[in-house]
């Protein structure tokens, strides 16, 4: 595997990581929410630096679907996690309270919003480059080699998990969370192992369900180039 791959892909999964601790505030608490937050702020500095190329081909070449829908998530990844980022310095009740700006609740209920748009669109990212992921992780495995049963064992954890995490989205009533209305729903006694569990499933939806949807549209292009030969 390329040097440069490996490095985005180490940054890829550590951003991944420390949004799912950044998310679980009521678990570890604001200083290391805070602490987090400023390292998120960094890697995503130089996962944009590492894919700067990525923003002079936008207006170049062709824009089928596949294109235009990776654009348009990138953009709003990005444009969520810029307000996420923006937000957090007036809130900031430790590392940045030397700031003079009074804490706002609208500010706070942006902050949180965001914070979970931007979960989403991120898993949508992910789903987007799967297929260079599961690719890059089967080099460095060594599974290069097609598996029937492997394949079917995997779509079946897939259905699995995408069940559960519908399940969980009405639970935890991601819908509120995500339109500004009641966004501090949180459970004090939550388990970290739940938590994680039930945001991975939620990831999952849109990862697969992205991973999938863009299968198919490549199918229907290659279908349709074919057609007009």
């Amino acid at each position: 595997m390329k040097r440069n791959m490996l490095i985005r892909l180490v940054i890829d999964l550590s951003m991944t990581v420390l949004m799912l601790v950044a998310m679980a505030y009521q678990i570890t608490g604001n200083t290391i929410h805070e602490m987090v937050g400023v390292i998120l702020l960094l890697l995503f500095i130089a996962h944009n630096i590492l894919n700067r190329r990525w923003y002079k081909t936008i207006f170049k070449g062709k824009h089928n679907v596949r294109r235009i829908l990776s654009m348009a998530v990138n953009l709003l990844f990005l444009i969520s996690m810029v307000v996420v980022l923006i937000s957090s310095v007036p809130i900031s009740r430790d590392i940045f309270a030397f700031i003079p700006i009074n804490n706002d609740m609208i500010l706070l209920q942006i902050h949180v919003m965001t914070s979970y748009w931007g979960f989403i669109f991120m898993a949508v990212h992910i789903g987007m480059s799967w297929g260079t992921i599961i690719n890059a992780v089967r080099n460095m495995t060594g599974l290069t080699s097609t598996s029937r049963i492997r394949t079917i064992t995997l779509r079946v954890i897939a259905v699995l998990i995408v069940v559960y995490g519908v399940q969980t989205s009405f639970e935890r009533d991601m819908l509120s969370r995500l339109t500004i209305y009641n966004p501090f729903g949180w459970s004090y006694d939550e388990s970290i192992m739940g938590f994680l569990i039930d945001n991975l499933s939620v990831m999952g939806i849109y990862i697969s369900g992205t991973h999938y949807v863009l299968s198919f549209v490549r199918k229907q292009d290659k279908a349709m180039a074919y057609k007009d030969r």
